[in-house]
This record gives structure tokens, sequence and C-alpha cells, in this order.
């Protein structure tokens, strides 16, 4: 019960302030968006034969937006580290864990009010009809993975304490493991060494599935593996994150 009440607490303190500034949570979300209106015309002419185009381009949108998001996530909390929140919060008895569900839990929920409106301006500008359960499920999956990658962010940010050094690291992993998880293009049309390396790229899979419950395929085998993957890869990153909040409050 204490810890639930004290990542609650950091949770609404998060919030309050992306709520104080919801500016940024528009900026995130204006690429993506501008990505559906400009983009999605020409994925029409790529898309997999028989498919709804943007059934395959706008849950690829959300794990984009789930994983810029997430992974620049630490920026936050070097400013918190130099502005003293964190050693504040060292000398609580607060729980380390807490510390950073409670951030991580935030982030979560950014995300699904912006997959959310995204998934809005498809249904509305260009007719998209996606599976209402489906929706919810790929929703969901992609917060998961979002979570991860969130907590991997705010170790690197503990680690680096420095704007610069954090995003040269983040801006040599982010593109690559984007494009290699097939969020824009197909694999299928590159050579058979880039899709080996896609296949060696854990997001590929979540990639799969959140497109297969979007289209409402429950029972395919991509949405066990993809579920399975994400699940395993986010927890394996949260206690990292976890591990490294509780080095850097010690």
């Amino acid at each position: 019960m204490r810890f639930l009440r004290e990542t609650g607490l950091i949770f609404w303190s998060q919030l309050r302030t992306n709520l104080r500034n919801p500016t940024w949570v528009m900026i995130g979300l204006s690429q993506p968006v501008l990505y559906l209106v400009l983009f999605g015309p020409l994925f029409k002419g790529i898309a997999p034969a028989g498919t709804d185009p943007w059934k395959v381009l706008t849950p690829a949108l959300v794990i984009m937006t789930g994983m810029t998001g997430a992974l620049y996530a630490g920026f936050a909390i070097v400013v918190e580290v130099r502005s003293g929140v964190v050693e504040r919060q060292r000398v609580t008895p607060a729980d380390r864990g807490a510390l950073l569900l409670g951030r991580v839990l935030k982030d979560m929920s950014v995300l699904i009010v912006q997959a959310l409106v995204l998934v809005g301006v498809a249904v509305l500008a260009f007719g998209l009809r996606p599976a209402p359960l489906g929706l919810v499920l790929s929703v969901l999956l992609i917060a998961v993975m979002a979570a991860g990658l969130a907590s991997a962010s705010y170790a690197l940010g503990l680690w680096a304490k420095a704007e610069g050094t954090l995003a040269s690291v983040l801006n040599s992993v982010t593109l690559p493991v984007m494009l290699l998880s097939g969020i824009l293009l197909p694999m299928s049309v590159g050579p058979t060494w880039l899709r080996d390396l896609a296949k060696a790229n854990p997001f590929s899979y979540t990639v799969d599935a959140a497109r297969a419950l979007f289209r409402g395929d429950y029972g395919v085998a991509d949405v066990y593996i993809g579920s399975g993957v994400t699940a395993v890869l986010a927890v394996l990153l949260m206690v990292i994150g976890a591990r490294s909040f509780a080095r850097e409050n010690a």
C-alpha cells in the first residue's frame, strides 16, 4: 500500500508539470500528424496488397510517438538532477522503485492521450476504421513498450547527468531502431542482410503485433510473439532503470 501511495504521489507530481505546460505534449504529436497527412497518401503505393494503408501506417505512427517520447524522457531527469529535485527525493524514505514507476506511469498516460488524438485524426480525416478492441489492445501494448524505453532513458539520464551526453547516445540509437522496426518502410523491400537485422530488432515484433491488433487479427502468431517480446523487454528495462535509480539515490 505504501509503495502504491508513493508511486501515486510521484505520478501526480510529474503529471502536474505536464498539465502546466501541455504545449510540449502537442509538439510531440505534431510530427506524427504531419507524417499521417503528408506520408499517408504516398504510403498507399507501398502498402501490402489488399490491406487498408491507414491500418498499417497509423499504429506505426503511434509506435513512433511512443518511442520518441519515451526515449527522450531522460532529459527531464537531467533537469531534475540539476535543480535538486532528485536530491530532495533521495532524503525521503520513498521506495526507489516508486520514484521510477511514478514517472513511467506519467509517460504512459501522455502516450495514451497522444495515441487517441492521432487515431482520432486518422478516423475523422482519412476514414480509418480500426477494430475497437484491437485499438485498445494495441495502444496498451505500445504503452508497455514505452514504459520500458522510458525506464532505460531515465537510467541513461541519471548516468549522463548532461543533456549533451544523453543526446549523443539517443541520437545514435533512435533512428536505426525505428527504421529497422519497419515503422515507415516494410523490411520486405530491403536486401536479405537488412531483413536479418530487422529480425534482431525486438521492436519490429511490437510493430507487427500492433498492426495485427489494429486489424482485429487477435489470433495470429504476430500478436503472441510481439506481445511476449515487448513484455519481457519492458520488464528487463524497468528492472535496469529501477536499479539505476536506487544506485543514484543510495
